[in-house]
């Protein structure tokens, strides 16, 4: 069971990633598209890694991997600022991994849609 202190500091980094990404990182490289979402953060006890889950939006596949692989190739840049940011002594290690939720919950909507269109039509 994780501390509380190590729950309070995955939600910080979490918004602090995600700060980076959307602003900083953005700027910094233009292969950043489509919608990036940081969805949960998991900082070990003794801080020195944290798993990061990265979910991308993007207009195809090929569009969602070329940004997590940006993402993945700035993480010294984004460790970097936020050494800025937080006020702690170290900052982990980042570790990004992928996150599928936003796909899959585009496709069920996706799927939903069309069912709705096909009871449209046959009534």
């Amino acid at each position: 069971m994780k501390s509380l202190r190590a729950e309070r500091l995955s939600a910080e980094y979490q918004k602090a990633v995600y700060e980076v990404i959307s602003t900083k990182l953005k700027y910094k490289t233009d292969k950043i598209r489509g919608i990036v979402s940081v969805t949960k953060a998991d900082v070990s006890p003794d801080l020195k890694n944290a798993k990061i889950y990265i979910s991308v939006l993007g207009k195809n596949a090929e569009e969602s991997a070329e940004t997590f692989a940006a993402i993945s190739e700035h993480a010294g840049f984004i460790r970097y600022e936020l050494a800025h940011m937080m006020q702690m002594r170290t900052v982990p290690e980042l570790h990004f991994l992928r996150d599928g939720t936003m796909e899959y919950g585009d496709k069920i909507d996706r799927i939903i849609k069309e069912i709705h269109k096909e009871e449209e039509g046959q009534k």
